[in-house]
């Protein structure tokens, strides 16, 4: 049993975004990874999805001489994980992860280390100036572009399970299938929630006191707009729980106050 135990501790993982959750790795012995995949997921081969997964290694017990990374990759992707980086490897083992088609990140993740940019279109060649004796009058700049772009709505289709956390910059976050205890959003604006909302729930994270949250299934941990936030250790108001409910900002702009109403009677 207290081996059992151990093995279902070997891995990890935790979601730090929607888009790349972290697998953390302390074991590289596969067959033991394998155990204790098993026994974390019961065998269900599709539990992931595909999900997008760095591999973090701060916790490894011991620097193996190498590690199998055919053997480990081949395991995770069983589970539909796609390993896509690695971080804090040791550095006797980056030759390896880089064979692997594995990118190799800082320890903050993606933001310190690769990062996949668009491209952007090639400026037009500056023409040769005209052989005229005076030299033509300067073309009029072209317009700039709009300063107020708006941000796209973030659509979360499948429900987000504890630990993982979603952040939608500068607009609207709108969640299809809910999400868990012990997950979280952010929205630079409102939250939109179609299915049951138990995590934690903010918007309005740039100071945006006109965002709201809607939920038709309501029973979060906690929510904020603005930073203004609520808990409910004592439980969800009878009015509103496991209801359609709507959180919103009442009051003064010195003295804002968290306003829940059933989304029937707004």
């Amino acid at each position: 049993m207290a081996e059992a135990s151990l093995q279902g501790k070997l891995i990890e993982f935790k979601g730090a975004s929607l888009a790349v959750m972290t697998a953390h790795i302390r074991e590289t012995e596969a067959t033991r990874l394998a155990d204790a995949l098993h026994m974390m997921l019961g065998g269900m081969p599709d539990f992931f999805a595909g999900e997008p997964a760095v591999l973090d290694f701060a916790q490894l017990t011991s620097v193996p001489d190498r590690v199998d990374w055919t053997a480990i990759l081949s395991l995770l992707r069983r589970y539909q994980v796609q390993p896509i980086g690695v971080r804090n490897l040791h550095e006797s083992l980056h030759d390896g992860a880089r064979r692997a088609g594995l990118a190799l990140l800082g320890a903050e993740g993606l933001t310190a280390g690769h990062r996949v940019i668009a491209p952007q279109p090639a400026s037009a060649p500056a023409p040769a100036p005209a052989p005229v004796a005076e030299a033509a009058p300067a073309a009029a700049p072209a317009p700039a572009a709009a300063a107020n772009v708006v941000a796209p709505t973030l659509v979360v289709d499948r429900p987000l399970r504890s630990g993982q956390q979603v952040y939608a910059k500068g607009g609207d976050l709108v969640l299809l299938a809910g999400m868990s205890p012990g997950s979280e959003v952010i929205a630079d604006g409102s939250i939109h929630c179609y299915g049951p909302l138990r995590g934690r729930a903010l918007a309005g994270a740039r100071g945006d006191t006109s965002a709201r949250i809607f939920s038709t299934n309501f029973g979060p941990e906690l929510v904020s707009i603005a930073g203004v936030y609520r808990t409910f250790e004592r439980g969800i108001p009878q009015a509103v729980a496991g209801r359609g409910a709507q959180v919103k900002l009442t009051g003064s702009d010195n003295l804002h106050t968290l306003e829940i109403t059933p989304l029937q009677n707004d």
